[in-house]
């Protein structure tokens, strides 16, 4: 980072490739990685994450919105990239200009994608019990159709598994039966001659969890940044690496008087004589962090976050911390000597999951890489 950024994401790229090298094992020899960097890489960075991935071998992309696709394109970004989510059929024009792939998200939409007359790369969402997007998987006749229709070139088939991160006997009951109905259909329209083309199924629960399956490509997203949902979800034999840390600096050093009130609506109220370390940053931490038990590290010692988190800005308590001067480096999530702290912590402390934690940090936060270690 330069030395008057206020906060920023340091990228491990080692990390990164070492967990895309550990989810191609587990997809198996036939399968390749169809790498999902929507929500700008899980705000990770997605040109960058790209690059890095390019590098390791990957060679397909998912985002969720025609603006983040376009972004990588304009950054050099070669290979396939689809569209998980929704754009509106008039874009047909972009779709074909940026060599883009379309989900077909259902009959009536690939209609209308089809009537504005591209010819458009599309790939056929199946509905198997999500009903989410997609066409449902037991309505063959409907797929006969829609491979029918004249501008569509269809590059492949793919669902999702909405419960794979579940253990118990419903949860994977279900899975199994997702999986029976995705594989079933694309054996059926493969047989009778259309063109399915590559198939996916796995993101990343069901890659950790469930891989290999008979398919083409698989799509982690969450487990390419070394990121579970939940702590509870953690599998700790799998070595997968965290590839974020956030840090930040020191704005300002204040004392406080016992009895003294900081921050909005006086939420903190020091108790003894307190340090507090006004730190530069607040974007994308939801405001209870502090109120369920968030912290920061700074000189390898965890200091409580207190008051409300504002939009640019936090209090830490940094009074056991030893002497703290403005300009010193905060690390809110990652390592800072022999402390951590992960995504999942501060996702739990946060009531939420680590996607949505990550798809929070605002553009305004750097963006840096951490020098690498010579080695294998």
């Amino acid at each position: 980072p330069r030395q008057d950024d206020r906060a920023w994401r340091e990228i491990d790229t080692a990390a990164l490739r070492a967990n895309a090298l550990l989810l191609a094992k587990l997809a198996g020899p036939e399968c390749r990685l169809m790498a999902v960097l929507k929500a700008d890489g899980y705000g990770h960075g997605s040109v960058l994450c790209a690059r890095v991935l390019r590098r390791a071998g990957v060679r397909a992309f998912a985002v969720a919105a025609l603006t983040e696709v376009i972004r990588l394109r304009r950054a050099g970004v070669r290979g396939t990239i689809l569209i998980l989510g929704y754009t509106a059929p008039e874009e047909a024009e972009l779709l074909v200009r940026y060599c883009l792939t379309q989900t077909v998200v259902d009959e009536d939409y690939a209609k209308r994608l089809s009537a504005q007359g591209w010819h458009v790369r599309v790939q056929a969402a199946v509905d198997t019990g999500m009903h989410r997007i997609g066409i449902k998987a037991n309505d063959s006749e409907a797929f006969r159709r829609l491979y029918r229709l004249p501008c569509l070139k269809f590059t492949g088939l793919f669902s999702h598994l909405c419960a794979a991160n579940m253990t118990d006997s419903q949860g994977e009951s279900f899975t199994d039966g997702q999986i029976a109905a995705f594989l079933g259909l694309a054996s059926r329209l493969r047989r009778e001659g259309y063109p399915v083309g590559q198939i996916h199924l796995l993101a990343s629960a069901g890659l950790l969890r469930i891989a290999p399956l008979p398919c083409d490509l698989a799509r982690p997203g969450l487990a390419l940044f070394g990121a579970w949902e939940t702590q509870e979800e953690r599998v700790t034999s799998l070595p997968l690496r965290p590839v974020l840390s956030l840090r930040a600096r020191v704005a300002s050093v204040r004392t406080l008087k016992p009895g003294e009130h900081a921050g909005y609506g006086l939420a903190f109220e020091a108790v003894r004589p307190t340090v507090l370390a006004t730190v530069s940053i607040g974007d994308g931490l939801p405001r209870c962090l502090g109120e369920n038990g968030g912290a920061v590290l700074i000189h390898g010692t965890r200091a409580p976050i207190v008051g409300r988190i504002c939009m640019d800005q936090l209090l830490a308590d940094v009074t056991d911390a030893g002497m703290v001067r403005g300009g010193e480096i905060v690390t809110l999530i990652g390592r800072d000597g022999t402390e951590a702290i992960t995504a999942e912590e501060v996702a739990g402390q946060c009531r939420t999951i680590t996607n949505e934690l990550f798809a929070g940090f605002s553009g305004r936060l750097g963006l840096t890489t951490r020098k690498e270690k010579a080695g294998p």
